[in-house]
């Protein structure tokens, strides 16, 4: 990923928290018929392996895991806040006109290598991870152990487990660094004008603790 240094994200516990709010992950492969990529949701355990583990599971009628050899190197990408930056949000735009659009958002690129696991225990056990993660927030959080334990056993059979040993963790933030202070003040204006969803997450990104690093 081309990541000029303004740009760079490096803090650790700022790419762990894009990839905690972000879990949806686009998981890149080669295969002899080519590149692949599957979308799955993600778990990050930073204290397994020397840089951390990430987890999730495919279909078995997906052909990815037959495809792709154990320790074969991947990519995943987690996308967080994006939108389009008008020219017209710039005050540079009244002084000289010399600007033009561009798109801010912020990505970790995660580089591994995969290995594959059919074992039902592995299994279960990641789903009932996955979904604790996903069910904490609820009022009445949905368990694995609610649904009849027969049902379990024959979707475990259904799916494949997978870790990505984790070698590198790359962070862009394209988040206006290269502008002047005005510039970016009027990027800022300009989302919370707009008042879509999509602007809202840019400016809590914009203004929160995964901000870029001054």
């Amino acid at each position: 990923m081309y990541t000029p240094a303004q740009f760079q994200e490096t803090r650790p516990e700022v790419l762990r928290q894009l990839m905690r709010r972000h879990p949806l992950a686009a998981v890149v492969t080669i295969t002899p018929h080519g590149l692949t990529a599957n979308h799955v949701p993600l778990v990050f355990d930073p204290s397994a392996g020397v840089h951390g583990v990430l987890r999730g599971h495919v279909a078995r009628a997906n052909p990815i895991w037959r495809l792709v050899a154990r320790r074969s190197p991947v990519l995943a990408i987690f996308q967080g806040p994006d939108h389009y930056v008008t020219p017209s949000w710039y005050p540079a735009k009244l002084a000289h006109g010399k600007v033009v659009p561009t798109w801010n958002y912020a990505v970790v690129h995660v580089h591994g290598t995969i290995v594959w696991h059919e074992d039902p225990a592995w299994l279960r056990g990641f789903l009932e991870t996955l979904t604790e993660g996903h069910e904490a927030h609820r009022a009445e959080p949905w368990q694995v152990a609610d649904a009849p334990e027969k049902y379990i056993e024959r979707m475990l059979t259904s799916i494949v487990g997978f870790e990505i040993a984790v070698s590198s963790l790359t962070g862009k933030w394209k988040l206006g660094q290269n502008r002047a202070a005005e510039d970016r003040a009027g990027i800022a204006a300009g989302l919370a004008a707009e008042g879509t969803g999509d602007a809202r997450r840019m400016i809590d990104l914009l203004e929160g603790p995964l901000g870029p690093a001054t």
